[in-house]
């Protein structure tokens, strides 16, 4: 190396290929032969397999192909030409893990259980199927049920009556008062008559001459055993209209009229196809009571009277 001249004294001045090169050949730059290019350049190359980590390589382990480690072994048995820096002495301790013989990661190891968890699947779906089955079958028995017993209960056409037990029902439908047109006290302007056919009194006979303000008809009750609730029931024949009364119990009237009503759709005036029933709801004590059907103000009297009793 002369002044003015560097050459390739260091290691960064260095070209490899500087022997392709004319001034590289000038200054004596020749094809590489196991280092850079130029004369007395640094050679850091090194061989494979060539560096001691505490003991010497063997010679398999030198001229081993680049990238290669010779394999004396089988599968994870140790190479008598390598230690690893832990086993060296002063060298770091690390814990080996085994893998369980059962586990799911290794090759011989038993994958996840998939045919159990289909079967939970499959039991899962059956008990869902299986409860909304039950459910239908449910609702549609309520469904029968609830038809069944539609039409059971009585309509307000009907005429629903209490059901004493057999063997008391005849003495108290006969305990009971009944009467008929000939029996009542009328006003003054009231009378008996039988011009149509149809009243069931003795001789068929019934109560005419109500439909007009102050007209009544007046019932003595006697033989009510027992104080309480019952019901008034009236025989009566109207027109094809509806008619109502005024009621009074013992001097007090009942908060509604009692209803003459053409429950039976009869024709217009025509009387005796007219005859039908209705009741009211009265409170009586025990002994004797007064009933009284007058026709008062407000009141649509336009009917006749064939019987009253109590029930």
């Amino acid at each position: 190396m002369t002044p003015g001249n560097n050459g390739a004294s260091t290691p960064e001045d260095d070209d490899p290929f500087g022997y392709l090169y004319a001034d590289g050949q000038a200054n004596g730059a020749q094809p590489p032969s196991g280092g850079y290019g130029y004369p007395n350049s640094v050679n850091r190359v090194r061989a494979v397999g060539t560096r001691p980590y505490g003991q010497q390589q063997s010679q398999a382990a030198q001229t081993a192909p680049y990238g290669q480690v010779p394999q004396q072994g089988g599968y994870n048995r140790p190479n008598a030409h390598y230690a690893a820096p832990e086993t060296l002495p002063g060298g770091a301790q690390t814990a080996q893990h085994q893998t369980p013989a059962g586990g799911g990661g290794g090759r011989g190891g038993r994958g996840p259980n998939t045919k159990g968890l289909l079967i939970g699947a499959i039991a899962v779906v059956g008990a869902v199927v299986i409860g909304i089955g039950v459910a239908m079958l449910g609702g549609d028995k309520d469904k029968d049920d609830a038809s069944d017993k539609v039409g059971t209960s009585p309509t307000q056409s009907e005429d629903p009556k209490p059901s004493p037990s057999p063997s008391k029902a005849g003495a108290a439908e006969q305990d009971l008062p009944k009467t008929d047109a000939k029996a009542l006290r009328l006003s003054p302007g009231m009378t008996t008559a039988s011009d149509f056919k149809g009243a069931k009194a003795d001789g068929g006979v019934y109560v005419t001459g109500f439909n007009q303000v102050g007209a009544k008809v007046t019932w003595t009750v006697d033989g009510i055993e027992k104080k309480g609730s019952y019901r008034l029931y009236a025989r009566y024949s109207v027109p094809g209209v509806d008619a109502n009364v005024t009621l009074l119990v013992n001097g007090k009237p009942n908060t509604l009229p009692m209803g003459l009503k053409n429950f039976i759709k009869s024709p217009k005036g025509d009387w005796e196809k007219g005859w039908q029933t209705s009741w009211a709801p009265v409170t009586l004590t025990k002994g004797t009571n007064t009933i009284e059907l007058a026709c008062n103000e407000g009141n649509q009297c336009d009917a006749v009277l064939d019987q009253l009793w109590v029930q």
